[in-house]
């Protein structure tokens, strides 16, 4: 038996749906998500059934639709039109924050050019937390080659052909050792598998802290796992709740954004990123965003 849910959301007028779209097509090889013209199609969990989701944009809309491998034990429709809303960043204020610094002279034309941009947000703050854990101190291929691995080593497909995404219950069965066939260092697997467990266990409710928590209340109970970071933070604040303040000063990519922006040959180190990001609270995750997508970093 299989169950499906369909929604249809008016977007708003310079809607970007390629940033969506490439955000899901960093994987070449297509495992757990395939983009077809402007149509994603991705794979996940959903409490635990295979399921697949697909989106297509189209004369402003998007309709998106999901179809489960089993009957689910509660009612699809309303967390699956949050699910999509938060995916494409509908909620968040980039009108107000294009409106307040369109004349900036340091970021004024970043935005003119990148005008209506969106942080694509992942379907559960899981695979974000476990996304961003993946991808530490590594480039974004490497990442993308061993978040793939895993995907593999998880084993779970729908019955469209697409693997699902693992959700946090089946990472906490994995043992260390599993993770370190998939390519993990032993640092990443510990890291990875308490996260997973915590999540499973109830102790690191993501989900009900995406309904109710404050930033602060998620950021002290992933700061308390060892081997998360305030980079791993704030980028899981950015990517799997779609809040739009974290100061990612510790990123790479973002401080050689801000140096190509002030013209400076010395790099810029990460307290001077803090100080100049935070100008631009309560948006300075947003500012690195648009830093990304200047530089075509698929983070």
């Amino acid at each position: 038996m299989t169950r499906q849910a369909a929604v249809a959301l008016a977007l708003p007028a310079g809607f970007r749906p390629g940033d969506i779209l490439a955000f899901h097509r960093r994987d070449t090889q297509e495992l757990a998500e395939r983009v077809t013209g402007d149509t994603l199609c991705k794979g996940l969990l959903w409490d635990g059934i295979p399921a697949c989701l697909n989106v297509r944009f189209a004369d402003r809309m998007a309709s998106a639709d999901i179809v489960l491998d089993a009957e689910p034990a509660c009612d699809l429709e309303p967390r699956f039109t949050t699910m999509v809303r938060r995916m494409l960043g509908l909620e968040q204020a980039v009108e107000a924050f294009e409106v307040r610094f369109r004349d900036d002279p340091a970021i004024g034309s970043l935005i003119s050019e990148q005008k209506g941009l969106r942080v694509p947000v992942t379907t559960t703050p899981f695979e974000a937390l476990s996304w961003a854990v993946t991808g530490q101190q590594i480039s974004v291929a490497a990442a993308v080659s061993l978040r793939r691995r895993l995907i593999a080593a998880a084993g779970i497909r729908h019955t469209s052909g697409v693997f699902c995404y693992p959700d946090a219950a089946r990472l906490a069965h994995f043992a260390e050792d599993d993770l370190r066939a998939a390519g993990f260092s032993t640092a990443k697997a510990r890291t990875l598998l308490a996260l997973a467990r915590g999540v499973a266990g109830g102790e690191l409710p993501l989900d009900a802290w995406a309904q109710s928590a404050s930033v602060e209340e998620i950021r002290s109970g992933l700061l308390a796992v060892r081997g998360v970071g305030p980079w791993t933070v704030d980028y899981v604040l950015l990517r799997g709740f779609g809040w739009l303040d974290g100061s990612l000063h510790g990123d790479v990519a973002v401080r050689r954004g801000i140096q190509a922006l002030l013209g400076t040959e010395g790099r810029v180190g990460e307290a001077e990123a803090k100080e100049w990001l935070a100008r631009y609270a309560p948006w300075r995750a947003l500012v690195a965003a648009h830093l990304w997508a200047g530089k075509a970093v698929a983070y």
